[in-house]
């Protein structure tokens, strides 16, 4: 039996939102859509950070179909103030945005490294190149490139602090 048919006999389990506030869960309850009796923390966390009241009346404000992106919004941030009272989801940005600090960082060591081992190699050959004395090119490589390209020339691990990515960021 779905929760919409046996809400409107009157004899559904009311959401978490009406069950936490201890009323009657009435058959257009703006919260049981997005509260399910099921997820009772959910209407918990929101309740605690934004106050029932306060999330009724952005629910009421806003059209049908930005609802539920409007109460998952609420979730995460009241899920992130009481992980971190102090800061909330401030804190998980300011922390993903040094993340992306430290790797764009990297990415430009690594960058910088890829150009200078090629302009290392480009001098390379062309100071190997073939001497006055030699007979001409055969057309195969000399001993000395082929030597110096069979060696990798770069490696990630130099650049990259893998140490560091052990850590969750969101546990």
């Amino acid at each position: 039996m779905k929760e919409g048919s046996s809400r409107k006999q009157g004899a559904a389990t009311p959401c978490a939102a009406c069950k936490l506030l201890r009323r009657r869960c009435a058959q257009d309850c703006v919260f049981a859509p997005y509260f399910p009796a099921n997820e009772p923390h959910k209407f918990a966390n929101v309740h605690k950070v934004f106050g029932a009241s306060n999330i009724n009346k952005m629910l009421q404000d806003l059209p049908m179909h930005q609802r539920g992106d409007a109460v998952s919004s609420m979730v995460y941030e009241a899920n992130a103030r009481v992980r971190d009272p102090v800061y909330g989801c401030v804190g998980t940005i300011s922390s993903l945005q040094q993340h992306i600090d430290v790797l764009q960082t990297q990415l430009a060591l690594a960058q910088a490294e890829v150009v200078h081992l090629r302009v290392s190699q480009t001098r390379y050959i062309s100071n190997s190149g073939p001497s006055p004395n030699s007979p001409t090119n055969s057309g195969s490589p000399s001993p000395k490139i082929m030597d110096y390209n069979a060696k990798p020339i770069f490696d990630m691990d130099m650049v990259v602090d893998q140490a560091s990515y052990g850590d969750s960021m969101w546990s």
